[in-house]
């Protein structure tokens, strides 16, 4: 029987973050609950300069992080942008397709390494529970088709994408699938929350991994707290806390997108093979 490898690339820089936790947890629930036998690999990206080889693994989930995402010198850099260029190479020549997930610092160092749009920095930092609408292609797209409109999920970043380069996005094939909330008080464009990078290749702006319990854990540093205040106000963040449970929101998402990625990717791994 096939092993089916999923390699978990923590971009966290050696910082505690919770979402690398829900990353692992929903990663072990995949594996305890798969009808394949389901290995998990760890790898440190950014702290200790490890870098999966693609041909190694069939299924990568690249976490979000702290700081910078444009190039900075770091020797892990090169290697990241040459992982990122061997998936989509390996996937337009070969048969037996690789399958990655992007989340938020790993989606903007994707966005700026194939030149997608203008990452920059945010006039403020974002943090809190958002409603995200689909795009016209989000809407059919298999990973967010199932969710409400508006969907709601973590938001949590110092950077943002706008400003997308259509002719490169064109001739790439790739599709905007989400975008974050309308502010018709505010005159700044909106910003690209979620990206179909290539059948095999996703990425998401926000963090669709999070759950209510790291949610809170997160608001108890005085920096989140203190952006959701000054981005919501004081009633909006009492009532996010008070709903944090709720199971159309953040418990929804979570549910949602990335073990149906999983699953998804572990079906088309498994069909190729009896195909090939």
């Amino acid at each position: 029987m096939k092993k089916l490898k999923i390699a978990l690339l923590d971009m966290n820089n050696n910082h505690v973050n919770q979402g690398m936790r829900n990353i692992r947890e929903i990663s072990q629930q995949f594996k305890e609950h798969a009808d394949e036998d389901v290995s998990i690999t760890l790898f440190d990206v950014r702290f200790k300069d490890e870098i999966p080889d693609i041909q190694d693994f069939d299924i990568f989930i690249s976490s979000g992080g702290p700081g910078n995402p444009h190039k900075e010198g770091y020797a892990w850099e090169p290697k990241y942008a040459d992982f990122l260029d061997n998936l989509l190479e390996h996937n337009r020549v070969s048969d037996q397709k690789k399958f990655a997930f992007l989340v938020c610092h790993s989606f903007q160092v994707a966005c700026i390494h194939w030149n997608l749009g203008n990452i920059c920095k945010r006039k403020s930092y974002s943090f809190g529970v958002m409603p995200i609408h689909r795009t016209a292609e989000g809407k059919e797209d298999f990973l967010l088709k199932n969710l409400p409109e508006p969907f709601y999920a973590v938001d949590s970043r110092s950077y943002q994408f706008i400003e997308p380069n259509y002719e490169t996005i064109n001739e790439m094939g790739t599709k905007v699938v989400a975008l974050e909330k309308v502010r018709p008080h505010i005159h700044l464009e909106r910003a690209v929350m979620a990206i179909r990078f290539s059948p095999e290749i996703f990425g998401t702006q926000f963090h669709p991994e999070a759950d209510p319990k790291g949610m809170l854990e997160n608001l108890k540093i005085d920096k989140n707290r203190t952006a959701m205040i000054e981005n919501y106000g004081v009633e909006k963040y009492l009532e996010t806390v008070d709903r944090m449970d709720d199971s159309d929101k953040i418990v929804l998402t979570q549910a949602q997108i990335l073990p149906r990625f999983l699953q998804h990717a572990s079906q088309e791994i498994m069909k190729s093979l009896v195909m090939a």
